[in-house]
């Protein structure tokens, strides 16, 4: 099982981002899959999350910016990230919930900067 974020990197107030989190190893569409991120000194939030019929919800802090999307032909899901701010870097990570066993994983991280 396995987990990989991609699409991190440096980029500068108001640009956008887009990650992208390919699954491996499990039934992708029977998992509720979520994003988070944990900026330095703070604890780990919810980003957002997508179900398996692709209703989503999102933090406060980014409804409005961010979009979560998943192919489940492609075993991926993905965040598509705008008007990014300073107070979005963190590191992101991809999380998958397995539907009625409530079984977890996580991806490694993949670092998002926003600074000028």
């Amino acid at each position: 099982v396995q987990l990989v974020e991609s699409g991190g990197g440096l980029v500068q107030p108001g640009g956008s981002l887009r990650l992208s989190c390919a699954a491996f190893g499990f039934t992708f569409s029977i998992h509720v899959m979520g994003w988070y991120r944990q900026a330095p000194g703070k604890e780990r939030e919810l980003v957002g999350s997508i179900t398996i019929s692709s209703n989503t919800v999102y933090a406060d802090s980014v409804k409005g910016r961010f979009t979560i999307s998943r192919d489940n032909a492609r075993n991926t899901v993905y965040l598509q990230m705008g008007s990014l701010k300073p107070e979005d870097t963190a590191v992101y990570y991809c999380n998958a919930r397995r539907i009625g066993t409530g079984t977890k994983y996580w991806g490694q991280g993949t670092q998002v900067t926003v600074s000028s």
